[in-house]
């Protein structure tokens, strides 16, 4: 089974798109700047030091005094030269009374005969804090941007995809029955006129079909029962009359069930048509329990089986009652068709749900195909294999549920009507 799929509203998704996209771009050129600055800052008081590495060397040069300021400047005469040094110490400063970092250059120069090793040194922690105010800075300045251009993008998105945004609600109200035409917002956006064009091309022709498919079901419903009214009646005439042999009669007993089952699947047919066409709009709200509690009654006269019907409560729903009427006849008919044995169909309704019981040899084989079209689990019952599949569709389009189950050797089919 596929995994499902989370959905996120357009904007939401190019909004969080921005800002993940913007952080880490904010994140990533802060660090850089970071380091950046720190090799700029680090160069910088190499340059110092070596500038006044090159002031002491000089000053020794032409004679004047060993220049000596601890610990930012030392001078000490050693036996041999030795290699230039850069590193970071840490100093005891007396006027501060505690540790502090220092750069550090140590350099050996040979001057007038004499060795020396020249020590001069520059306070880091100075560097430090031009570079975190330098860097605070820009964090702040590339944060308010940031904002700034995420809501300015947002209202921006908001308004180039509002024509969408309302054109996809006119057409979730979309109605095939509805004679008024559809009414797309413009846009100056060349996708979404384009896109205007064909949903209104679209929906025209869909409306179109759907008055054609609605007229020739009409037609065909129509222009069937009344030859096949005519067919039956001529044969019911022959029936009535007289010399006729024992298999004409059986002949035409035959023919005449087969009109009768044929009338019954067109009538069945177009009914299902209706429904998948949503030609059914009135809704009424009724008693579902009341309903069936007349169907049973209707069919106890007709039917050898008996029915016993346990009512707990009252089932209300809306929905038209001509499917309604048709919801209780289906299956009560299917539980009488298929009831095998001499024992009772059972009719239950409480806790908002439906079940019918009947007797039954086995288990379905195949559930899954009990709802399709012309499905019969054999072909010993003589039926249109209809009844389900209009109750599937009954169901489906008032969002409730029917399920089946074989349970003690009954088979159970419960409609919820919990919506």
């Amino acid at each position: 089974m596929a995994k499902k799929i989370k959905k996120i509203p357009l904007i939401q998704k190019t909004s969080k798109t921005f800002l993940w996209i913007g952080l880490v771009l904010m994140l990533g050129s802060t660090v850089i700047l970071y380091y950046y600055l720190r090799v700029v800052l680090q160069a910088e008081v190499e340059e110092e030091l070596r500038s006044t590495e090159s002031r002491i060397e000089k000053s020794i040069e032409e004679g004047g005094m060993v220049y000596q300021l601890p610990p930012v400047a030392e001078v000490v005469k050693v036996d041999k030269l030795d290699m230039e040094t850069f590193k970071d110490t840490l100093i005891y400063d007396p006027s501060q009374n505690e540790l502090e970092e220092f750069r550090e250059l140590s350099s050996f120069s040979s001057i007038n005969d004499q060795n020396y090793k020249i020590t001069v040194r520059a306070l880091v922690v100075e560097s430090e804090n031009i570079l975190l105010a330098v860097v605070l800075s820009y964090l702040v300045i590339i944060l308010v941007v940031f904002i700034f251009l995420f809501y300015l993008n947002k209202s921006r998105n908001q308004k180039i995809w509002y024509p969408f945004f309302r054109n996809l609600e006119q057409m979730k109200n979309f109605s095939l029955t509805s004679e008024n035409p559809i009414e797309l917002m413009d846009s100056d956006v060349l996708e979404f006129s384009e896109l205007n064009d064909e949903m209104t091309t679209l929906t025209n022709k869909v409306r179109a079909d759907y008055k054609n498919l609605k007229q020739y079901t009409e037609d065909v419903s129509h222009e069937m029962q009344t030859p096949l009214a005519i067919i039956q009646a001529k044969i019911e005439n022959v029936i009535n009359g007289e010399m006729l042999e024992d298999t004409q009669y059986e002949q035409l007993t035959s023919i005449q069930k087969d009109i009768q089952r044929l009338t019954q699947m067109t009538k069945r047919l177009t009914l299902l048509t209706k429904i998948e066409n949503n030609q059914f709009l009135k809704k009424e709200r009724l008693d579902i329990s009341r309903q069936l509690k007349e169907t049973i009654q209707d069919f106890s006269e007709i039917s050898a089986v008996s029915i016993d019907f346990e009512v707990h409560e009252s089932i209300w729903v809306n929905m038209d009652p001509f499917l309604a009427q048709v919801l209780c006849s289906n299956l009560i008919s299917n539980a009488i068709k298929y009831s095998t044995g001499h024992k009772n169909i059972l009719v239950n309704a409480q806790n908002g749900k439906v079940t019918i019981a009947n007797a039954g040899e086995k288990a379905i084989r195949h559930p899954e195909m009990l709802y399709s079209r012309f499905y019969r689990e054999s072909d010993g019952a003589k039926s249109t294999g209809l009844g389900l599949a209009i109750v599937k569709r009954i169901c489906d389009l008032y969002g409730f549920t029917i399920s089946y189950h074989f349970e003690a050797g009954m088979h159970h089919f419960t409609v919820s009507f919990i919506e």
